[in-house]
């Protein structure tokens, strides 16, 4: 079977690595709204800038002080979501490639569903972290939806045996 699109095997172990901890500090992040790592605040070149307390410091092309904490983080969880997800397996085979399929169809229709859901009932500032949240949520359904199919598809072999 040709996988064109996927990385190779070795890949899924740097997804976890970047993806877990990742994970876990975005927890952190999100619960406590001062976690933040005190020496990565640098200076960073911004295309735009919005200060939305001081209009003054608003504006393009701007170098500005900003813990760069967060952005970590988002590489962290994208990119490991992306290596984790879209890993080959040791043995990738039609079933793995249809489950993986039929994985990211089910994590598109509940994210969305989801999106339209809270846009229904979320308002303001709350809606817009929602939205923000939601550039993960996709890869996350994803992955565990796909890693708990392989485990029942191994379960249901191994009760074969």
């Amino acid at each position: 079977m040709k996988t064109r699109f996927l990385f190779p095997n070795k890949f899924k172990i740097v997804g976890w690595i970047l993806f877990m901890p990742s994970l876990i500090c975005s927890v952190f992040f999100i619960l406590f709204e001062n976690f933040k790592i005190k020496f990565l605040k640098i200076k960073v070149f911004a295309f735009y800038f919005d200060d939305f307390m001081n209009d003054r410091f608003s504006g393009f092309f701007k170098i500005i002080d900003n813990n760069i904490t967060d952005e970590l983080l988002v590489f962290g969880l994208i990119i490991g979501g992306i290596l984790t997800g879209f890993s080959k397996l040791k043995n990738e085979d039609e079933m793995i490639s249809k489950i993986r399929y039929e994985s990211l169809v089910w994590a598109t229709y509940l994210n969305y569903g989801l999106i339209i859901l809270f846009t229904i009932f979320f308002y303001g500032i709350g809606y817009y972290s929602i939205l923000i949240y939601n550039t993960f949520t996709l890869l996350l359904f994803f992955i565990i939806r796909f890693h708990y199919m392989i485990y029942k598809l191994n379960k249901a072999n191994q009760d074969d045996e």
